[in-house]
């Protein structure tokens, strides 16, 4: 029995605390994001990257399975990475483009585009963390031939981190303060201080991608997220935004054996129950991603025998974000503006009364089943980083004394105060569970006095990143919008980043910037940033944790979001056709990340 392991048994039983394993694992030499978050996202023992099995896999040949067919009811608007405002978008890219690490589902970070991961026993990692080099595979070109080197790492990084250009990942490589080309194929990361999360810039597929640049460097960027260059196994053939994409294989792919599917058509739109049918019942399609469908109603699809139901434990968060600005008033051309406050969702007991009258524990048994329960916190599935804060609780007579108090007085059935009515507008996608859940909400609300109106977009354009789409989730002229928010790496800055409002509130979406920022909510609390700034350069990893804890109690405290569902980090229908062990789910890549191992079960 390894060392590790025997401490993760003690933690498991509960003879060791938490931070007792946090720092005789790091003392050990396990990797921070191991200790820290990763062991806890799987409740497992982690799997060695070099011990992992890929069945069905050898004596394969390129090429030889012949057309993969996916089914994506969120259809993706475009295929570059940095520009993606949903997961469809990120996921549709990772075909083509790559980052230079990946994460294996239990955190630990392994090699993509490098020889190896950078540590301080191999010289590649500072011993204050304040750098950090990699060494990039001899030989690597891009899929148009020209030769992948450091300068593309380079570009990468000063493309992002240029305002103007509107990067969603900006504040993922703004930690970076210096990219140093040491040769063709070594580059070094410079931060300006101790970076305790230097391995997440270029990793994963969800921010990690690099962008040629030679390509890129003299602009056509516009023309470059519809057909991009990458390094990856597959090149676009045909895209047709929000309706469908056909790859075809990379010829200049590194691995010469691989992938195993000659073509693959990823189909968007529709909604999650007609994905999980067209996988489970007809078999016209091989895997159906992210359904958000009644665990009874996926039940009976298995029963024809055609394919399975793979659930991923996860740490996403179905949730109800709070618009603190007014999304029903234009203020120089554009609603939600920070000018002018919500006049209802800016008073705090208001937002405090919401938290207490929704019924969590009946959306969470009712619509999404074993694996997904009720959450009460926005950091979800990373146990070294969960809330000892206390639950809500869900109490209707609670929530309706905290309006009286407040001055929300009821007139008739809807309560008014000082001539505004409590009414609000509740927007989410088109999707069985989500309507669902809409009327649980609606039903919960209007039980307190609280006049809702139900709307519903389709995944294609709430989800939609142009920034001329008014009806965006990132526009968000609503007051409540119901989505599923994504950890995308065992340091979770970057989704924490949904509520920093930054310099100048630089990180929230208007119209200044293009609609380019994470803060949705519109929620300025300079102290939470001051947490946040503070969180993002603290390399004591039991320090760390507690940042981590406190900018998640800001965000509850302050009821800025609704926690609803702590959702599984995948949960797919898979056709028998496919080898399911190939499928390296987890909660830190999209569900493609690994599409060049997939193959049949022939």
């Amino acid at each position: 029995m390894s060392r590790f392991t025997d401490l993760f048994q003690q933690l498991q039983s509960g003879a060791i605390s938490r931070r007792d394993f946090l720092q005789a694992s790091l003392a050990g030499g396990m990797a921070l994001p191991v200790a820290l978050h990763a062991v806890a996202v799987t409740g497992q023992t982690p799997v060695p990257a070099a011990d992992r099995p890929m069945v069905g896999v050898e004596g394969k040949e390129r090429g030889s399975a012949g057309e993969l067919r996916l089914i994506q009811w969120q259809a993706p608007t475009l295929l570059a990475t940095h520009s993606a405002q949903g997961g469809k978008d990120n996921l549709a890219a990772a075909l083509i483009m790559e980052p230079l690490t990946n994460y294996l589902a239990d955190g630990t970070v392994v090699p993509n585009l490098v020889s190896r991961i950078p540590s301080v026993e191999n010289g590649l990692l500072a011993e204050d963390a304040t750098s950090v080099t990699y060494e990039l595979l001899p030989d690597v070109v891009w899929s148009d031939g020209e030769p992948f080197t450091a300068e593309d790492v380079k570009f990468t990084w000063e493309w992002v981190t240029n305002r103007e250009n509107g990067a969603t990942s900006f504040e993922t490589y703004d930690t970076i303060q210096n990219v140093v080309v040491v040769d063709d194929h070594t580059v070094t990361f410079e931060f300006s201080g101790p970076q305790p999360a230097w391995y997440v810039p270029f990793a994963g597929t969800w921010w990690g991608s690099i962008y040629p640049r030679h390509i890129l460097e003299n602009g056509n960027y516009d023309e470059f997220m519809m057909n991009p260059v990458g390094t990856g196994p597959y090149v676009l053939e045909s895209f047709a935004p929000n309706d469908q994409v056909v790859y075809v294989m990379n010829e200049n792919y590194r691995d010469r054996a691989k992938p195993y599917f000659e073509r693959v058509l990823l189909k968007g739109g529709g909604d999650a129950s007609s994905a999980a049918r067209s996988v489970l019942q007809s078999g016209e399609y091989d895997l159906a991603w992210n359904l958000q469908v009644e665990p009874e109603v996926l039940q009976s699809m298995e029963e024809a025998g055609l394919g399975t139901v793979a659930v991923y434990p996860g740490s996403s968060l179905e949730h109800i974000n709070l618009q603190l600005a007014d999304p029903h008033t234009e203020v120089d051309g554009e609603q939600s503006s920070l000018a002018k406050p919500n006049p209802t969702l800016a008073d705090a007991e208001v937002r405090r009364a919401l938290a207490a009258a929704i019924d969590r524990d009946l959306i969470a048994t009712t619509f999404y089943g074993e694996g997904e329960p009720a959450a009460t916190n926005v950091l979800v599935g990373l146990p070294a980083m969960e809330s000892s804060r206390e639950p809500f609780t869900f109490n209707s007579d609670e929530a309706a004394a905290i309006l009286e108090a407040a001055g929300w007085m009821l007139d008739g059935d809807v309560r008014k105060k000082d001539g505004v009515e409590l009414s609000l507008t509740y927007n989410t996608t088109v999707n069985s569970v989500r309507q669902k859940t809409q009327a649980v909400v609606k039903s919960n609300l209007e039980s307190i006095g609280v006049k809702v109106e139900l709307k519903q977009t389709d995944a294609g354009i709430y989800f939609d990143s142009s920034a001329g789409n008014t009806q965006s989730y990132i526009h968000f002229y609503d007051d409540m919008g119901m989505s599923t928010a994504n950890i995308d790496s065992p340091f979770p800055l970057s989704y924490m980043n949904r509520w920093y409002a930054g310099p100048d509130n630089a990180n929230v979406p208007q119209k200044a910037n293009d609609w380019g920022g994470q803060n949705l909510c519109r929620y300025v609390n300079p102290d939470y940033d001051a947490t946040f700034e503070q969180a993002a350069v603290e390399v004591d990893p039991v320090a760390s944790a507690e940042l981590f804890i406190a900018l998640n109690d800001f965000v509850i405290d302050d009821n800025v979001v609704i926690p609803l569902v702590q959702r599984a980090a995948e949960k797919l229908a898979v056709s028998n056709r496919l080898v399911l062990d190939n499928i390296a789910a987890g909660p830190f890549e999209t569900i493609y990340w690994n599409i060049q191992n997939w193959t049949t079960s022939e």
